[in-house]
């Protein structure tokens, strides 16, 4: 098995880091994120050979994802900002980072999805992975921290810095 990162790898611990100290199964977490249970499995070993996650505590290492996050995700990941269309908002159009910015109509940044109540126009970027945004729909908290794990992969310097200071926050906790 390749034990590089996979970006549903940092989807699956956002997940994990966004439900807290909720006991989890692996059909669970696979059923939450869209994913297939092995899947999960396999994202949860290449996590522990990264030093991400804790196997015997069965917990996402905080601090090493928070330097992971922060300087090294945008360059192993990297997100380009597309072409205006609707979309469920990423980045800083989703709260926390929506309300300390001022963003301009058509300066949001979105997941093309199909329209639906949430969805709005902006600056069209790939998920990290393609289940992602059914996932963030179905749980408020893992949205929020992919919008700011995107807002790392697509923002300008300031928009960065926010983002980097609420994950740092959120990740202490």
């Amino acid at each position: 098995m390749d034990l590089r990162l996979k970006p549903q790898d940092i989807v699956l611990a956002m997940k994990l880091v966004a439900q807290g100290k909720v006991e989890w199964t692996q059909p669970q977490l696979a059923r939450a994120l869209h994913m297939s249970t092995s899947e999960v499995n396999h994202g949860l070993k290449r996590l522990a050979a990264c030093h991400l996650f804790n196997t015997s505590e069965r917990r996402v290492i905080r601090a090493g994802l928070l330097e992971f996050l922060v300087s090294g995700l945008r360059y192993v990941f990297p997100a380009q900002l597309g072409f205006l269309g609707d979309g469920m908002p990423t980045a800083f159009s989703v709260a926390p980072l929506a309300d300390k910015l001022r963003v301009g109509k058509d300066d949001g940044v979105v997941w093309s999805t199909p329209r639906g109540p949430s969805s709005i126009r902006g600056r069209v970027i790939k998920p990290l992975y393609k289940s992602a945004p059914l996932a963030a729909a179905e749980d408020r908290v893992l949205h929020e921290y992919l919008a700011l794990v995107d807002t790392l992969r697509v923002g300008r310097a300031r928009e960065r810095a926010l983002a980097r200071e609420e994950l740092s926050l959120r990740l202490a906790a």
